[in-house]
């Protein structure tokens, strides 16, 4: 037999060249335990390691005591290194990364300035996602800088008021906005006093206005969309009202609005109204909203509030503050003529009753209109709206916005939620999603729904062993980078933080939905190109699987290079995987400043799937020279 592992019970390599298949055998008493730790498909390509893939024979007593690290007071690292070797792709073994200039330290790569101005101005089109070509390696292959000075966050709650100036060293909306008390800077910290254009007297003020016409107390709206949203203000005060709003705005001159609001520990992508989709699935988003955010509802036919009705769900509500809202009495100041906006504002009242949507109410600078539950009026109408396609309304990677609208699910009677009616929150985060009860994801049931809330409360109990910062509340912008059912945001619950969902685009089966009915927020992304965020920006990522789902698409050292650039520093990563591709990803990492180490998986050490836990250490960017 191959090389002892050491360890009780004893461990034994055992490698099969002619099948290409490696064993670990575990010798204990009279039991003997073998698992894969590498096997290939008849293509040749490694199959991806599964936790299923271990047996147990000769058994004759009890064997929890010793295979399950979850009952020992500690988590040994492991050391497979010497054991297991995995060429993926064409990249180089133990390469040490060198920081990149100073000028990178705000890089985002696939919505960078420079790059974006090669691109066509109509419908925004070059504030769209426009990423670098690794093939003539525009990639940058170094590692972002944090500014000199840079400081860890304030924590939450103090984060949504407070910030550190050196950590986003930018003035230019404390001056262009200051009597609408976006932001402010106050020696070395920058607050927030949680003004907005359309609520400088404040974002709670305003939010109290729309809950008059609007149910946000009852728990029926969970999920909500803030389409320009400056530095998210209007989102960071939902969030005691147990609302959590997906922010977005683009990189354009307000710099930094939307690194603010992550910054402060809200929710927030860059993202733009332009020719694409939303990177969001249909049907997400309870409440959408609109607080001047200089979108052009009236123009393209209404394409861009035909956007909104596909990411909305039945019944849900579109809230709109600013022009042409209330033109008769701002038109002077807008400096606009009382015709044109009026223009506009019968424009869009047409394209919502195009929509079938019902306007709820207009008062004071608000109006509100509500989506219908069910399509069968307007399907009695024959709306000519209607697209034809079914099977495309979650499509929304790089896809083209349709001057249709997207059809809901067919119901019996007009009462009826179309897709299924949603319990309210917090009940909402474990019942079983309609996208689920209805078997609409044929390949998901209700039983691997109960089955994947268990195993993630399973899990987490065991991060809090191996990463103790998490209960400390030192974690506030979690990542699941892939995020499947959303079983990882749910066993987070009670911790301070909010969770980014994030699920690979074009990937089966697709199950952003699915998250959204639960009352989570997240994204579709390719993990071969770079996350809409700002360097620095979240202070966990969890990546299940996430290596093995693209060591065949792409070079994994960009993917980690990624996370390096969105992580903070002493940011940590939670990777899950096996044994061959933790082994590269380690070997990688330690060429990153990251201290990392191996662990078993919660159920054991006879599991092959294993646990790599990296640290980013911290680090700044030289100051420059006189």
């Amino acid at each position: 037999m191959g090389k002892e592992h050491g360890g009780s019970p004893k461990l034994y390599q055992v490698e099969s060249k002619r099948k290409r298949v490696s064993w670990i055998v575990g010798v204990s008493g009279l039991c003997i335990f073998f698992y894969v730790v590498g096997a290939w498909q008849n293509n040749g390509r490694r199959a991806t390691p599964s936790a299923e893939v271990y047996t147990r024979v000769g058994c004759d007593h009890d064997m929890s005591s010793s295979s399950s690290i979850s009952s020992s007071s500690s988590v040994v690292p492991m050391d497979f290194e010497s054991h297991h070797q995995l060429v993926v792709n064409n990249t180089k073994s133990l390469e040490n990364f060198s920081p990149c200039e100073m000028l990178y330290s705000e890089y985002t790569p696939c919505q960078e300035p420079q790059r974006g101005r090669k691109f066509d101005r109509n419908m925004l089109k070059y504030r769209e996602r426009h990423c670098p070509n690794k093939e003539e390696k525009e990639a940058l292959r170094c590692l972002i800088p944090a500014p000199p000075n840079y400081k860890i966050p304030f924590k939450w709650p103090q984060s949504r008021d407070y910030a550190w100036f050196a950590n986003i060293p930018h003035k230019e909306l404390s001056i262009e906005k200051a009597v609408q008390n976006w932001v402010q800077v106050e020696g070395d910290r920058l607050r927030f006093p949680g003004g907005g254009t359309m609520f400088p007297h404040g974002a709670d003020a305003y939010i109290d206005d729309i809950s008059e016409v609007v149910p946000l107390t009852s728990g029926t709206i969970r999920t909500a969309i803030d389409t320009g949203c400056g530095v998210a203000s209007w989102g960071a005060y939902l969030l005691k009202r147990d609302i959590i709003a997906m922010s977005f705005a683009p990189r354009d001159t307000h710099e930094a609005q939307v690194w603010f609001a992550l910054e402060r520990g809200v929710p927030a992508m860059i993202g733009v109204m332009g020719s694409q989709r939303l990177p969001y699935p249909a049907r997400a988003f309870d409440m959408a909203h609109c607080s001047r955010c200089l979108i052009p509802w009236s123009k393209y036919d209404g394409l861009y509030l035909i956007e909104v009705d596909r990411v909305l769900r039945p019944g849900g509500y579109w809230v709109l503050s600013g022009p042409p809202i209330r033109w008769k009495t701002y038109w002077r100041g807008w400096e606009r003529s009382q015709e044109d906006l009026k223009k506009e504002q019968d424009s869009i009242e047409e394209t919502a009753r195009q929509l079938c949507w019902k306007k709820v109410i207009e008062k004071g600078d608000l109006s509100v209109w509500q989506k219908p539950l069910n399509h069968n009026k307007c399907n009695k109408n024959k709306s000519p709206f209607i697209c034809k396609a079914r099977n495309k309304a979650d499509a929304a990677w790089y896809q083209d916005m349709e001057a249709c609208i997207t059809p809901l699910p067919q119901v019996t009677n007009s009462d009826e939620v179309a897709g299924g009616a949603l319990e309210k929150w917090p009940e909402r985060a474990f019942a079983i999603p309609p996208r689920i009860s209805t078997g609409s994801i044929p390949s998901i049931t209700v039983e691997k729904f109960k089955e994947d809330n268990q195993v993630w409360s399973e899990r987490v109990s065991y991060y809090k062993r191996l990463i103790g910062l998490l209960p400390q509340g030192r974690y506030r912008n979690v990542m699941d980078a892939n995020a499947y059912l959303g079983g990882f945001a749910a066993a987070l619950l009670k911790y301070p933080v909010w969770v980014m969902n994030v699920v690979p685009a074009n990937n089966e089966p697709d199950t952003l939905g699915i998250i959204y009915e639960r009352g989570f927020i997240g994204t579709y992304n390719d993990w071969c190109e770079a996350f809409s965020t700002y360097p620095r920006t979240y202070d966990l990522i969890h990546a299940g699987g996430l290596i093995s789902l693209y060591q065949d698409r792409c070079d994994i050292t960009y993917i980690l290079l990624e996370m390096d650039r969105i992580l903070r520093p002493e940011g940590t990563v939670i990777f899950r995987d096996g044994v061959e591709a933790l082994v590269k990803i380690k070997s990688i990492a330690d060429g990153m400043r990251w201290q990392s180490r191996i662990v078993d998986h919660e159920s054991g050490p006879f599991n092959p799937e294993k646990i790599l836990i990296a640290v980013k250490t911290y680090w700044t960017g030289e100051p420059k020279r006189e």
